[in-house]
């Protein structure tokens, strides 16, 4: 049995009694170097520091030292991105205990005072961070564990170009030990000089971010993205909030952000009104069968949410009925920040084929529709 035993930044002293007593005893310990630095003397004990890369030079270290008596030291809690998991997966459940120490995300979550069930962890080790993007719901509360220093100026890039940028961030580094330290400020305004490596960052979403696209592999959300949302009103009822104060709470949410975008709807209306000749707009709309390949068309450019389509097409009073069906239909099926999430999700060669087949029938079915 391997024994895996968590150390917090705090050092070797803050670890209790019992885990001191394993690594004491234990006739080999395996750890980082830095972990190993901080035990005290001990004649006769065999320490190993892990090798590079780990993961694949790991199996031959372990067959050396063998299993019995053996020791891990870990940050934290090692399941959380850590060789804990590592362990488990090479040698199986029965031969791995774990022994967790604090670990970060909880320390994260203690200075940030967010409870556990409003708060999603998500980690970039080893990964790009563009893996948040599926997470930036308004007024989200993410712990993102970085992988080193430069992590949180990556992120911080990663919100602005996403709409987010006034999403508020706080990078903690060495949580719970003497060097601890923290950086805040908004992810657009974020210094992008790099924090000490041993870092993790706590960030809440813009509660306006209502007005970026929808993220996922398809127009839409996936149902996991609202775990945040049924989290908090399942707290709000538990705290004493009655079911009509959670209700007024969402309904206001959802009120803002459809009137955000009939705002946009009716500013998108006024300026083409003012910009464009009506004589334009009156030869445009009597073109006949161009007329509405003209409406789809613009649905397209413009790229509203289908909430604000109905204000813009309102507007084309000289247009046909058929031709400003044919904007609210094509709008929401195919516009440019959807090819654009097509071509990132599926490749040029799927978006060559999947756009101008999801125009052409959004506008075949407005004209049958239209003239029906």
């Amino acid at each position: 049995m391997i024994e895996v035993v968590g150390i917090g930044d705090d050092g070797w002293a803050a670890l209790p009694r019992h885990h001191q007593e394993l690594v004491l005893r234990a006739p080999v310990v395996l750890g980082g170097v830095r972990h190993l630095a901080q035990l005290p003397p001990i004649e006769g004990q065999r320490r190993e520091s892990w090798p590079t890369p780990l993961r694949t030079q790991l199996p031959a270290l372990l067959a050396d030292v063998g299993s019995e008596g053996v020791v891990v030291l870990a940050s934290g809690d090692p399941l959380t991105s850590g060789v804990g998991t590592t362990l488990i997966e090479l040698l199986g459940r029965d031969r791995v205990r774990i022994h967790p120490s604090m670990s970060s995300e909880t320390l994260a979550r203690a200075r940030m005072g967010w409870p556990a069930e409003e708060t999603t962890v998500v980690s970039v080790v080893g990964r790009s961070p563009e893996r948040l993007r599926r997470h930036l719901d308004p007024g989200a509360c993410l712990v993102v564990l970085c992988a080193d220093g430069s992590t949180p100026a990556a992120v911080a890039e990663l919100l602005t170009g996403e709409g987010c940028g006034r999403s508020t961030m706080t990078a903690w580094w060495h949580l719970g030990g003497p060097s601890e330290g923290s950086r805040s400020g908004t992810a657009r305004d974020w210094d992008s000089t790099p924090t000490p490596d041993l870092v993790i960052l706590a960030l809440k979403v813009d509660v306006l971010a209502t007005m970026r696209p929808a993220v996922g592999p398809a127009p839409g959300r996936p149902e996991d993205a609202f775990d945040h949302l049924v989290a908090r009103a399942a707290r709000t009822q538990g705290r004493g909030e009655s079911r009509w104060q959670v209700f007024t709470t969402s309904a206001t949410h959802d009120l803002l952000h459809a009137g955000g975008w009939l705002v946009v709807g009716a500013a998108a209306a006024a300026t083409i009104q003012a910009l464009v000749p009506r004589s334009v707009l009156d030869a445009v709309a009597d073109a006949g069968p161009l007329s509405i390949l003209a409406l789809a068309l613009l649905a397209v450019v413009l790229s509203v949410c289908s909430e604000a389509d109905a204000f813009v097409a309102t507007s084309f009073t000289a247009f046909s009925p058929t031709a400003r069906l044919a904007f609210m239909v094509v709008g929401p099926a195919v516009d440019l920040k959807l090819v654009a999430l097509q071509h990132g999700t599926f490749g040029s060669r799927v978006t060559r084929i999947f756009a101008p087949l999801t125009f052409t029938v959004a506008v075949a079915w407005a004209v049958i529709a239209g003239t029906a």
